[in-house]
């Protein structure tokens, strides 16, 4: 496959409700998409990078800055997708600009050979089971509400954002609501050890698992903490590559690991952690980042691999935007399909895309 170039394309999308984390809130999704133009075909890639380095130290200016200045430049000589990580193996970091370009590159491949990405990844379901992320909310009472309008819908599976001060109270809450309901919590890094004897305190609630509960770089913190509660740990931000699953499961800091293909650098990175993971008997479910439908198509084809045996935070389109760039994903029976067309199996719908967009800019190679 030969590369003539790449589009860097912002666009801004409006979330249907603010979505509030314990780093902070957002209201309009601040999106790069990356399109690979070959000979034979085109691809998209999503970067999942926030508009400020909050979740993590990328944020969308500088993924659009690396790209420009460094990653497209590398590529001219790469005619595959498996050739876009050893390119920019010597540029430290970016994971989630490397993901963007390697993911259009892979769906650019797939395409002209009508591979589907699910296939390629080694997918074993037609669906995937969807659960949902609930943000931080001003009251309890308002947390019941979305919580319940959720179920109404379909998910089967409820995550809770929590942060010190919403935290045990809101738990309890959910599951003296609706009862035996499949049940986890999210920290994004909210906690210290110190916090460990509050955070046993969930232990009561049969949650699936609590994720991240603190500092990305403490995997021993987390292998302590999880000698002092009983609720398992899941990792998600220091789960970087195959090699920090690796570490973190030889220390026994997770028993359970979220794969977040932008934030590994790429679906071929998430593959790798995935098998490391069964390797080792290690469940694992797909995270999201508020992704579109370009992003979501990827998701759901890595949900649906053998190893993914919890509900994945790939929740239908109208979870987040009234109007996708895509034909929506839509909820049936709790499950979305797996696209079955070639490379990530699904494509921007022109009108839809030119009303979000807000800049693009064509990279010759």
């Amino acid at each position: 496959m030969k590369l003539t170039g790449f589009e860097l394309r912002r666009i801004s999308m409006p979330l249907v409700s603010p979505f509030r984390t314990s780093f902070g809130t957002e209201t309009t999704r601040d999106v790069l998409l990356v399109r690979a133009v070959s000979t034979e075909a085109e691809g998209w890639g999503e970067c999942v990078a926030m508009s400020g380095p909050l979740y993590s130290s990328e944020y969308v200016d500088a993924a659009a800055d690396v790209l420009r200045r460094f990653f497209v430049p590398a590529l001219a000589s790469v005619d595959s997708a498996v050739g876009v990580g050893p390119a920019l193996s010597r540029f430290h970091g970016h994971r989630m600009a490397k993901a963007a370009v390697e993911t259009a590159v892979l769906d650019a491949e797939l395409r002209a050979e009508n591979r589907p990405l699910a296939r390629e990844l080694g997918a074993v379901r037609d669906r995937v089971p969807c659960g949902v992320s609930v943000g931080i909310m001003d009251s309890i009472g308002e947390l019941l509400d979305a919580v319940g309008g959720y179920l109404e819908q379909g998910y089967v599976r409820i995550k809770l954002k929590i942060q010190p001060g919403w935290d045990v109270e809101p738990v309890r809450a959910v599951r003296e609501q609706f009862g035996d309901i499949l049940l986890q919590v999210d920290a994004n890094t909210a906690y210290t050890l110190s916090d460990a004897r509050h955070l046993a305190r969930l232990d009561p609630f049969d949650l699936l698992l609590i994720e991240q509960p603190l500092d990305e770089e403490d995997v021993l913190g987390h292998a302590d903490l999880a000698q002092q509660i009983s609720t398992p740990v899941c990792l998600d931000e220091s789960i970087t590559s195959a090699r920090a699953a690796a570490a973190a499961i030889r220390l026994r800091a997770c028993a359970i690991v979220n794969i977040k293909p932008g934030r590994v650098g790429g679906y071929l990175e998430a593959r790798r952690i995935h098998d490391v993971c069964v390797a080792n008997d290690i469940p694992v479910w797909c995270g999201g980042m508020l992704e579109t439908g370009i992003g979501r198509a990827a998701n759901v084809a890595l949900a649906a691999l053998p190893g993914c045996t919890l509900p994945g935070d790939t929740s239908a389109s109208d979870r987040y935007f009234r109007t996708d760039i895509t034909v929506p994903f839509t909820l049936d029976n709790g499950h979305l399909p797996v696209p079955t067309s070639g490379g990530i199996g699904i494509e921007p719908l022109e009108a839809e895309l030119a009303a979000v967009t807000t800049s693009t800019e064509w990279l010759p190679l």
